[in-house]
């Protein structure tokens, strides 16, 4: 071994040895129990964030533990295609070089994404391997490739012929830049600065009038109606009547909605089904007439009269002041509000009405809601499950067409007299009429709808590899839980209804990853870490462990302390590793406790090993680091090694053995979570018969007979404890007492302890403890954790006490 640990190295040098020997690759007919993680496919044009980094780390510490013990593994990985993300930067590159997609027109443009892919794409699974993800990258899928394509037409195919697909005009959230409709997910929403208009709408009787409040003066042009609440004492009058639109001077009706709400505005609203969401369905429930005056380019439309091609900014201003001139506009006051924008180019978003392919929902969701309610499939942590339920059961039709040039084009053929024939691949005729000139759809699917696929398209569905026959159903999936809706749950029922199978057991929805001062990570604001940054500082290893120690169930702020402990205990372990190896001669791991420490040592590799399954089991990762630091930091290193290095000088046979095989023991706990540093020390220890990513996860034969000998220990540790703050020794055995002068080193200590002083402070510190601790209204209204604490501290001085008192 190296004399100094330098993570960079040892670790690129790793993670090529497990990839060219193949060391992580499961085949179909491998023996054992399975368990299968078909990670979720990184956008192909996407770079490495926190997010994936804490998905990698903890997805492939429960790969490489089950791995170890003799599971069937198999980590699938690939790319998703990402429609709208790749067309964006294909475009911005275009734009580079002064030219449009529009001037290339469609083939072209594709030939130009491909090509583009091949020299920028692709990149983020080379950083999936620099972390240490044991992905097995022969079986690498992208949802381009021609047998998955195959795979999204079968689905579509399969869905239409059952009526579930159809076309409609509905209400969805459009992109003016990219002239595409968008899913939720590709949309932020950020805080704006508006104006509040209050303008006045006479009623047709002339009785007077109502003042609605808005921020869009320019979709007046589209109101069909005026809605207040039905309980709104103020309005209740007016339910019935009349007004008269402004500019336009349309006659609309006054209609009763609950949707209303009475504390916005004037507590009157503006309806206009063609613009917004609310609007659409109070347009739905009263069935108004749909108007649209602003078109895909954002700018207004031709039904938009005399303000045709002018954008809404402009339109604003002639509505307003054609207000102002007839005393209509009451007045106008500052409005900070959200919008949503499109994630990608940062243009506001349009709600518009729009001729989309919808996939039903109703009959399509059932088998998957019942195997959540049913705990077939389980969400983790608890309050995802509730939201995973509650998001299907309140799942709207699905809008799975996009107006962009990437993607995956809907199979669906259309004649001059409009009928459409649907089939996997390009028919000859149509099927109604027998017409030759067809022409194929130009939207282009859903990136969503691809990817429900990728549990099984991955393993060769709709072909009956043996991949899919061993490997389908998964075991686990893991992401973020702004994907349940939008992914995960379309997976589990994209599974039912094409394989008849879960697509998995659990789903791990892991923490989002917060800045270092609680905000949310952003570029744009500055507060983004890019995980490659601190792998290049730290280390892979040290970098997993510490966004493991971190997770949660909750949001977590990034912490480098978290990291840096980790790159300590990677440095800590391969110093002690190097003063074991150094001093073993040509002695053979295998246990042979003979001495108090050897005997304590592996108690506490059993107990640590148990409690790690635990962890493990239940996605508990904060805590299984926990254990492996006290692990591995202070009782492996601290006190075993050091209690032990006298007896490794002199030759001790028994010493020695034991010390290499407690080594491989804890090399084998660490390995999960720290992959890359214990291989590096594990190829050095004498005999080893392969390599540590496929060591068995096995109990020794000794192990849980040693449970009484940390008792024992114990009152070593609390003696050293004393010593340390009091300069006062306690009463120890002749073995306990060996142990204290090897790792304590009293000799080396300036000290002049009062024994009956200290006994005499703890003492009053186990009498002020047990009074509080007796005091109900403390136990009942402090924190859980204050009081927890207090119980320790109790402890903790009753065990110094009695190791003073012996």
């Amino acid at each position: 071994m190296e004399p100094l640990y330098t993570p960079q190295g040892v670790e690129e040098r790793w993670q090529r040895t497990w990839e060219e020997e193949g060391h992580y690759n499961a085949e179909p007919d491998a023996p054992g129990e399975k368990f299968v993680v078909a990670h979720p496919p990184p956008n192909v044009t996407g770079a490495l964030h926190t997010g994936h980094a804490l998905q990698i780390s903890l997805a492939d510490a429960l790969v490489r533990w089950h791995r170890m013990r003799g599971f069937n593994t198999a980590f699938l990985t690939g790319y998703d295609h990402a429609g709208i993300s790749t067309q964006n930067a294909v475009e911005k590159h275009l734009a580079t070089e002064g030219k449009t997609r529009q001037e290339l027109g469609r083939e072209q443009f594709e030939e130009v994404v491909w090509e583009w892919l091949r020299t920028y794409g692709r990149t983020i699974i080379s950083q999936f391997r620099e972390l240490g993800a044991s992905m097995d990258y022969r079986r690498e899928r992208f949802t381009m490739d021609d047998d998955y394509i195959r795979a999204v037409n079968r689905f579509f195919v399969h869905l239409y012929r059952k009526g579930w697909i159809y076309r409609a005009n509905r209400i969805i959230n459009w992109c003016p830049f990219h002239e595409t409709s968008l899913s939720d997910l590709e949309l932020v929403h950020e805080d704006v600065d508006d104006a509040l208009s209050y303008v006045r709408y006479p009623l047709a009787d002339g009785s007077g009038h109502v003042t609605i409040a808005t921020v869009r003066p320019a979709t007046i042009l589209a109101d069909v109606a005026v809605a207040v609440h039905p309980e709104d004492e103020r309005y209740r009058e007016l339910i019935g009547k009349e007004a008269i639109v402004p500019f336009v001077e349309r006659v609309v009706p006054v209609v009763a909605d609950e949707a209303v709400e009475p504390e916005f505005g004037t507590g009157a609203l503006k309806v206009t089904p063609g613009h917004d969401p609310t609007d659409f369905e109070i347009g739905q429930r009263h069935d108004l007439p749909q108007l649209t005056v602003v078109g895909p380019d954002g700018r207004m439309n031709d039904k938009a009269g005399e303000l045709a091609g002018l954008t809404q900014e402009e339109a604003n201003e002639r509505v307003l002041e054609w207000c102002r001139e007839r005393d209509l506009l009451e007045k106008r006051e500052s409005y900070r509000h959200t919008v949503a924008v499109c994630e990608r180019c940062k243009t506001r978003i349009e709600p518009l009405i729009s001729l989309q392919w919808w996939c039903r929902m109703d009959e399509l969701k059932q088998p998957a809601l019942k195997a959540l309610r049913e705990r077939v499939v389980e969400y983790h942590p608890e309050s995802q499950h509730r939201f995973a339920i509650e998001s299907l059961e309140n799942a709207p039709d699905w809008n799975i067409s996009r107006q962009l040039w990437w993607g995956h084009q809907l199979p669906l053929w259309e004649c001059p007299e409009g009928h459409v024939t649907v089939q996997e691949t390009e028919p000859k005729a149509c099927g109604d009429c027998g017409s030759m000139n067809l022409s194929q759809s130009e939207d282009v699917l859903d990136t969503w709808f691809s990817s429900a696929l990728w549990p099984f398209a991955i393993l060769g569905w709709p072909d009956e590899t043996p991949e899919l026959a061993a490997w389908y159903p998964g075991s686990l999936n893991t992401t973020a839980r702004e994907i349940i809706r939008l992914w995960e749950n379309r997976m589990i029922f994209s599974g039912y209804e094409l394989m008849g199978e879960r697509p998995f057991d659990d789903v791990i929805i892991h923490s989002t990853v917060l800045a270092p001062d609680g905000r949310r990570m952003s570029k744009s604001l500055g507060t983004g870490i890019d995980p490659r940054e601190v792998v290049a500082q730290y280390g892979a290893d040290a970098t997993r462990y510490g966004l493991l120690k971190i997770s949660s169930t909750q949001d977590v702020r990034f912490s480098y302390g978290a990291i840096e402990e980790g790159r300590k205990l990677a440095n800590k372990l391969w110093n002690v590793a190097r003063l074991i190896l150094a001093n073993v001669g040509d002695a053979g791991p295998e246990l042979r406790p003979t001495a108090l420490e050897e005997r304590w040592i592996v108690a506490r590799l059993t107990a640590a090993q148990s409690q790690i399954n635990t962890h493990l089991l239940e996605f508990d990762f904060a805590q299984t680091t926990n254990v492996l630091y006290h692990l591995v930091f202070d009782d492996f290193c601290d006190w075993y090694a050091e209690a032990i290095k006298p007896r490794l000088y002199e030759g001790d046979g028994d010493a020695r053995a034991t010390a290499l095989a407690a080594l491989e023991w804890v090399l084998k706990l660490l390995h999960p979570v720290m992959p890359h540093v214990t291989e590096e020390i594990w190829s050095n220890l004498p005999g080893r018969a392969s390599r540590l990513i496929v060591a068995p996860w096995i109990w020794p034969e000794l192990a849980g007979r040693f449970a009484e000998s940390q008792f024992e220990f114990e009152g070593i540790r609390h003696a050293a404890e004393v010593f340390r703050r009091a300069g006062v020794r306690a009463k120890l055995n002749e073995e306990q007492k060996r142990i204290f002068e090897a790792v304590v080193k009293p000799g080396r200590a300036k000290t002049n302890g009062d024994a009956e002083a200290e006994i005499e402070r703890l003492r009053k510190e186990i009498e002020r403890a047990e009074k509080m601790l007796a005091n109900e209204r403390f136990v009942s209204r402090a924190p859980e954790e204050v009081v927890a604490a207090e119980r320790e501290k109790l402890d903790c001085y009753r065990r110094e006490l009695d190791a003073l008192s012996n």
